[in-house]
């Protein structure tokens, strides 16, 4: 409640500022148009002036002239009003949304700390001479779950990230190759052309290929297949395992945070949603096209 009235305060302050302005230049024109129509109903009337009837006549003229102008100003100050406020709501956007990461970030690490920090503190009280190994070994996995949750809370504007040229067909040979040596217990096909090339951050992009292939060695029952297509606009990055899938009505979910399919699975539950940010932040998407086969396709570098 505290932060709504906080950001409420900056909107109207923000609303206050740029209608403060509009109102100043606003009364500036008005005066000038003013007297501008005094000079020259004035020299209009400069024959009549000695008179008091043209005298009047100048007042009344002039006293049109203000009504005029004050009933053209009302309407305009309400309409640059209202969207002073849609300017001000706008300009605090990106602090809301900021706020709201924050406060998502740290629901979902309290939530996903809460279990390894308890096992680690009966661990210690247990005083078994084999606890400092899985105690070391639990608070790797909690580090690398608070690294997930940071990739995810991190969002990056575009203009921002590091631009260059990306061999995709390389990242993904690299990585798929790597899930070979790590000793994956399935068969690794790779099939990519010579190159492939996309414009963007070559870490951020090799995390989206590695996570891909990881999804899929962990769910497949005896092969993995990458492969990258190389289009005249686009770069296509798909990995299929011959796993038993994920159901039509899951599709979608699987991208969301902290969801798995088997919930007594291994993993965190963030990999397909960090590669989904990470397609995202390259003007590209990734999805689940039938029941195996995630694809991430990306803009290719004209």
């Amino acid at each position: 409640m505290g932060d709504r009235i906080q950001i409420n305060r900056i909107v109207a302050r923000l609303t206050a500022s740029y209608l403060g302005v509009f109102l100043i230049v606003l009364a500036v024109l008005s005066a000038v148009a003013y007297l501008f129509v005094q000079r020259s109903a004035q020299e209009a009337l400069e024959p009549l002036l000695a008179v008091p009837e043209g005298r009047a006549a100048l007042a009344a003229t002039m006293r049109r002239v203000g009504l005029t102008i004050a009933l053209f100003d009302i309407p305009l100050v309400a309409v640059v009003g209202v969207a002073a406020y849609v300017l001000a709501t706008l300009s605090v956007r990106p602090l809301l949304e900021a706020r709201a990461r924050e406060e998502r970030f740290a629901a979902d690490a309290a939530h996903e700390l809460r279990t390894p920090l308890a096992a680690i503190g009966a661990l210690a009280q247990s005083r078994r001479p084999e606890a400092l190994e899985t105690i070391a070994g639990i608070a790797l996995e909690a580090s690398a779950l608070l690294s997930d949750l940071l990739s995810l809370t991190r969002e990056a504007p575009a203009d921002s990230r590091l631009h260059e040229p990306v061999d995709l067909a390389r990242v993904a040979r690299t990585q798929a190759e790597e899930l070979r040596r790590n000793g994956a217990t399935v068969e690794v096909s790779i099939d990519v052309p010579p190159s492939a090339y996309v414009v963007g951050d070559e870490r951020e992009l090799r995390r989206l290929v590695a996570n891909l292939c990881e999804n899929a060695a962990r769910y497949a029952l005896r092969a993995v297949d990458v492969r990258v297509r190389a289009e005249r606009d686009r770069v296509t990055v798909e990995v299929e395992d011959d796993g038993p899938g994920v159901p039509p009505e899951l599709r979608e979910r699987v991208f969301d945070r902290f969801y798995k399919v088997d919930e007594g699975g291994p993993g965190t539950g963030l990999g397909l949603a960090i590669c989904r940010r990470i397609a995202r932040s390259h003007r590209g998407e990734v999805v689940l096209e039938g029941r195996n086969r995630f694809v991430a396709r990306f803009p290719a570098a004209g």
